[in-house]
């Protein structure tokens, strides 16, 4: 009579005598296992080579994108910077409103890119920027406390854009002074592409534009 063994009493006599295998060295070599890799009967050794490698695999894929992340990270990092001497190389208050939209344009890529400020100081109050706010978009503004990323649902924010028709995706970014209720403005960026800002994505980086445009900005408040 042939008595069945638990399988679970196996696995807990390996557990505790881990010293089996290096006393029993000959079983390695005639014990089979199913390889889901090569589809056939291999050895237990062979079997862990692949999981070794399989680890490997993983590891270096990982690192990869480890590698692709800190190389994004990088060129962000140099954007940023030539966009932020561009605001500091510009030397009359008045430009600086299209210099941070043309230079964003350029630097990032950004199809569209337009800005509308209000409560400036007097000599200021005729600026491009300063048009066609409405109330509204005011309290929109003052409602923001992060910049808004997703799909374009007719904003009136986008209607600044110079092509608002084509704009699919768009990130609206309130500039405000530090940690002010109120803020000030709003920095539009437009895509004709759906997926260039998305409800889901980050929004670190557009955080520190807005900041930094908005401390470039305030020097035109009243």
């Amino acid at each position: 009579m042939t008595t069945e063994l638990d399988p679970n009493l196996i696995a807990d006599y390996l557990l505790d005598h881990p010293h089996f295998f290096e006393e029993h060295a000959e079983l390695l070599s005639t014990i089979k296992l199913t390889s889901p890799v090569m589809g056939r009967a291999v050895s237990l050794q062979e079997r862990q080579m692949e999981i070794l490698r399989e680890k490997i695999r993983v590891q270096e894929l990982r690192m990869a994108d480890l590698m692709r992340i800190a190389q994004e990270n990088d060129e962000i990092t140099d954007k940023f910077q030539a966009w932020s001497r561009a605001l500091l190389l510009t030397r009359d208050a008045a430009d600086l409103p299209r210099a941070l939209t043309t230079q964003l344009q350029e630097i990032f890529h950004v199809p569209q890119v337009t800005v509308r400020l209000w409560n400036l100081g007097q000599d200021h109050a005729e600026n491009w920027a300063t048009r066609d706010v409405s109330d509204d978009a005011r309290l929109f503004a003052n409602g923001l406390s992060a910049p808004f990323c997703g799909p374009n649902k007719d904003f009136e924010a986008a209607t600044w854009l110079d092509d608002a028709e084509s704009v699919k995706s768009v990130a609206i970014l309130p500039l405000r002074v530090g940690a002010a209720p109120e803020a000030f403005g709003l920095l539009v960026l437009g895509s004709p592409d759906p997926s260039r800002f998305t409800s889901d994505m980050g929004i670190d980086f557009l955080t520190r534009i807005g900041e930094t445009g908005s401390a470039a900005l305030a020097c035109l408040l009243r």
